[in-house]
């Protein structure tokens, strides 16, 4: 069983930055792959970024390559979402997602078995 919570969302300027953190519970959190999803009113959930156990291998949606940075610190049993160049497209609430065991990190919601609540982001024009 893991249990995250989210935090760090907030508003802020387009262009401006913002950094995510999940913080996780739960023994086997060092071996699960990591998502990050977003989701906004009337949409379905969205995948951003993915990392795997280990953290050697990163994932992303084209929109998000070369502006967001997904990174964990197992040791800490956190996952990290570093957003720059923020656009208000990028407004949603974010959630994070944890992942069976050694598996290879995925794109679809249904390769996450544990959420967290969600935290808002907001970027204004």
């Amino acid at each position: 069983q893991v249990q995250l919570v989210e935090s760090g969302g907030g508003l802020v300027q387009a262009g401006g930055s913002l950094r995510l953190s999940c913080a996780a519970s739960g023994r086997t959190f060092s071996t699960c792959p990591m998502g990050w999803f977003r989701q906004v009113p009337g949409k379905e959930r969205e995948f951003v970024a993915a990392i795997s156990w280990s953290g050697g291998h990163t994932y992303y949606a084209d929109s998000m390559k070369g502006r967001f940075t997904i990174s964990r610190d197992n040791a800490k049993y956190t996952v990290y979402l570093q957003m720059n160049s923020l656009k208000p497209e990028d407004t949603a609430v974010y959630y994070c997602a944890a992942g069976r065991p050694l598996r290879l990190p995925g794109r679809g919601t249904h390769e996450y078995d544990y959420w967290g609540q969600g935290t808002q982001v907001t970027v204004s024009s």
